[in-house]
């Protein structure tokens, strides 16, 4: 399964809009899309809730683990979504 650390950089961290767009971009997938941080245990990212929980802010790094055809794809697109300013 790849996986890619990504360092959130959005203004709000992981939440609200992000969160959202990422759920839409998990959801699409249709295949497992996980996010973590180190230490602590990943949580599926087809759900809002799971995210939420995580209170990632700006400057923290996630672990994003995407199973599936298409797998980098989605998580440059993830990567996008996470690191833009």
């Amino acid at each position: 399964m790849p996986e890619r650390r990504i360092t959130v950089t959005t203004p709000e961290g992981l939440h609200a809009r992000p969160a959202a767009e990422l759920v839409r971009l998990a959801r699409a997938h249709g295949a497992p899309v996980r996010v973590g941080v180190d230490g602590g245990e990943p949580v599926d990212a087809a759900g809002i809730l799971g995210l939420m929980t995580l209170g990632v802010e700006r400057g923290d790094t996630v672990i994003v683990t995407v199973d599936g055809a298409g797998a980098e794809v989605l998580l440059a697109r993830i990567e996008a979504l996470l690191a833009s300013a």
